[in-house]
């Protein structure tokens, strides 16, 4: 597990404490209750129900573990840095050689979707911008060689 500081939005954080009481409390019971029942049935050397609720015990004891390890590191932000780049800010950049504008809110990896547009302060991008100001320039790497831009806005 590492010791890494994770960053979560408020919002986040309740939405994975919510996850975690869930899978404490009814999941566990479901499975306890799958197993109980895939041993009633006979050899558990081939008892595939048996195999099946014991991977999902594994499985759901490995997201607790992960849950508790995120919330006992989390920090909450919930202040947008005034005037710079930092967790939890809105982002309007501009590639060199992309004309077209590009919004990022930059988040907690927990928090990532690029979908939505929200990019790990972790990610290249990400660890790019942040403490830049509007008007700064930026760089960072890709697989696809070095990337420039300058920031168009923070809010």
């Amino acid at each position: 597990m590492s010791n890494q500081k994770e960053y979560l939005t408020k919002e986040k954080r309740d939405e994975l404490i919510k996850e975690l009481a869930e899978l404490k409390t009814v999941k566990r019971k479901e499975v306890a209750e799958n197993l109980e029942y895939a041993k009633s049935l006979g050899d558990l050397s081939e008892n595939a129900e048996y195999h099946e609720a014991r991977d999902l015990q594994a499985s759901i004891e490995d997201r607790i573990a992960k849950l508790e390890g995120v919330l006992r590191s989390a920090e909450v932000v919930s202040e947008k840095h005034k005037g710079e780049v930092g967790i939890s800010s809105t982002v309007v950049i501009e590639k060199d050689g992309n004309h077209g504008k590009q919004t990022f809110t930059v988040v907690g990896s927990e928090e990532t979707n690029t979908k939505e547009g929200k990019i790990s302060f972790l990610s290249p991008l990400g660890a790019a911008l942040l403490g830049k100001k509007k008007g700064d320039a930026f760089e960072f790497k890709t697989p696809k060689g070095e990337m420039r831009g300058k920031v168009v806005s923070i809010n």
